[in-house]
């Protein structure tokens, strides 16, 4: 790492170290001042005029010393070899990249590129049934000629079947971890967690110097919904983490699936009431899940339809944008056309609706979109 990089990061670290220093109140300071190191550089009387500083964070940033608590985290990841994205950065992940609460600074140990064509999130119960770990395994393997990236929490039950089912199917699989990467829960999952990092990888936002906390494990659900194409609730109870993540899935505008149980299953109960409220789609097995993604066409249509296509000249700029992309590429998912356009979310969403009322495109399962 380059002297200027190494600066560049220590000021990324110290900058999550801020005490009552939110999502989107580090957004307003990063848009405000620039980078980390300008906002430590930036006096308390300009930190007053940011949206949502206030006098006391003011006054916490003009007097943190937090450096040499950053050195040692850094030091930590050189040693370990640990990848860092930070949220303006090119290189984190285009998925997590429009969500308001998206992490500031997450910290990678692995090969998979989270950037992965298709990525599905299996989570359920820690205390599953021996169903609900043999459907799994069952699902993974259906998805595998697909090459879909596999992600979960790395927890007991549906969480470690996932991951387990697919390192034994050749797939890439990520756990987003609740604590920082100096250890791992449980611990009966190291032999697991150190086979992924050469096949997939461990992500967190959280430092090695963080204290494991009770609240960190709903927290880290976010990533896992948001990192994901669809999510699968294979078993959970009507209060369960995996409930919690579907409905951050739901409210991120991804697809949800869960898969039925019998009616007097506590383990089941989650699932049956995402159905049931329409905030899942019931599938049976993997095959289910490709078929409501449209994963499983081999793209001949496309190529012949982008061929014989004509450009419109009547549209505005920001739809011809979308429309020339579309005609590119074909199928796009939301969080790439948000990417590639520059366009933001409701704007973007906007300009599709109007080219949809107008017959220009289609929207598809996995919010995804084409031209008609």
């Amino acid at each position: 790492m380059s002297k200027s990089a190494s600066q560049n990061l220590l000021y990324q670290v110290a900058f999550t170290m801020l005490p009552n220093v939110g999502s989107m109140v580090a957004k307003n300071l990063i848009a405000y001042c620039g980078s980390p190191e300008a906002v430590f550089k930036t006096s308390k009387q300009k930190l007053l005029k940011i949206p949502l500083v206030g006098e006391e964070r003011a006054e916490s940033i003009v007097k943190a010393d937090l450096l040499k608590e950053a050195e040692q985290e850094l030091k930590f990841i050189e040693d370990f070899k640990i990848k860092t994205f930070f949220f303006t950065e090119e290189d984190y992940p285009a998925r997590l990249k429009p969500l308001v609460d998206n992490p500031i600074l997450l910290y990678y140990k692995g090969d998979a590129d989270l950037n992965a064509p298709k990525t599905v999130g299996i989570v359920g119960t820690r205390k599953c049934t021996d169903y609900g770990k043999e459907i799994t395994k069952k699902i993974v393997a259906e998805l595998a000629a697909h090459d879909v990236m596999i992600i979960s929490g790395l927890a007991y039950g549906i969480d470690i079947a996932a991951h387990n089912a697919a390192l034994e199917n050749n797939l890439k699989t990520v756990g987003v971890l609740a604590h920082g990467l100096n250890t791992l829960y449980p611990a009966q999952h190291k032999p697991a967690a150190k086979r992924m990092v050469a096949q997939g990888g461990l992500l967190t936002e959280y430092k090695s110097l963080d204290e494991m906390r009770t609240h960190n494990f709903p927290q880290r659900n976010r990533i896992v919904a948001g990192l994901c194409d669809a999510v699968i609730v294979v078993e959970s109870a009507i209060k369960g983490g995996a409930v919690i993540t579907a409905n951050i899935a739901n409210s991120y505008n991804k697809d949800v699936f869960s898969l039925p149980g019998r009616a007097t299953d506590k383990v089941s109960a989650g699932c049956n009431f995402l159905i049931k409220t329409y905030k899942a789609s019931l599938i049976e097995n993997g095959n289910d899940l490709l078929e409501a993604m449209r994963w499983n066409t081999d793209g001949t249509s496309k190529k012949q339809t982008k061929q014989q296509r004509l450009p419109l000249l009547d549209l505005a700029d920001d739809e011809k944008a979308i429309y020339s992309l579309l005609s590119e590429k074909g199928e796009v998912e939301i969080d790439k056309l948000v990417q590639e356009t520059g366009m933001n979310s409701s704007l973007l969403a906007a300009s599709l609706l109007e080219m949809e009322m107008n017959g220009i495109i289609v929207s598809l399962p996995g919010k995804r979109y084409k031209l008609i």
